[in-house]
């Protein structure tokens, strides 16, 4: 299947190489679903320049980061939350979003993905985005999930897009894309004799 989809907003995506083992992984996905987007797979790189295999100003990226985003009693709920340095939800994150060139997605289990983000100290000179899922991640019908707001990949590209992007063709390509999937598991092709 051959990238399709225009995409503003670059996909990043740094799989841990145990990831690429599972029956069910998503990034590659991405990447045969948008043409702006690309999957490293490794433990750690220089810098966000060196994986992205151009220039790039940290200031214009992002990366989903790990955990819920803190909420204060009267905050509202947001799928997409941009946190500051120390972890706070920003009021008006819109020139944030605006303004940015591409994302980081962190490939794997929970502790791979917290292997990740310690072994790439050049994460932290990203802006932090924070993901709350209005329902349960697709792909958990078909693999447990550790938390609720658990997404698998592909289904967390496609959140983050659906808010960067001016359209929804970029989301709605990778949902699609996930549903293929799931269905293709879900029903094994039978091989005919004749």
């Amino acid at each position: 299947m051959a990238a399709s989809i225009d995409n503003r907003v670059f996909v990043l995506i740094l799989q841990h190489p145990h990831e690429q083992r599972e029956a069910l992984s998503t990034a590659a996905l991405v990447g045969a679903t948008l043409r702006n987007a690309r999957l490293a797979i490794g433990l750690s790189w220089p810098g966000l320049a060196r994986v992205y295999g151009a220039a790039a100003e940290p200031r214009r990226w992002a990366v989903l980061h790990l955990g819920p985003a803190r909420a204060g009693p009267s905050a509202e709920r947001r799928e997409l939350t941009v946190l500051d340095r120390r972890g706070e939800p920003l009021g008006d994150p819109s020139a944030i979003l605006g303004g940015l060139r591409g994302i980081v997605l962190l490939d794997g289990t929970w502790s791979q993905a917290k292997t990740l983000w310690w072994r790439n100290p050049w994460l932290l000179k990203l802006h932090r985005i924070v993901l709350d899922p209005p329902r349960p991640a697709k792909l958990g019908r078909l693999r447990r999930e550790p938390r609720r707001d658990a997404l698998s990949t592909i289904e967390a590209a496609a959140l983050a897009l659906r808010h960067l992007e001016t359209g929804p063709q970029a989301a709605d390509a990778l949902t699609a894309a996930l549903d293929r999937m799931i269905d293709a598991v879900r029903r094994p092709q039978r091989i005919g004799f004749r």
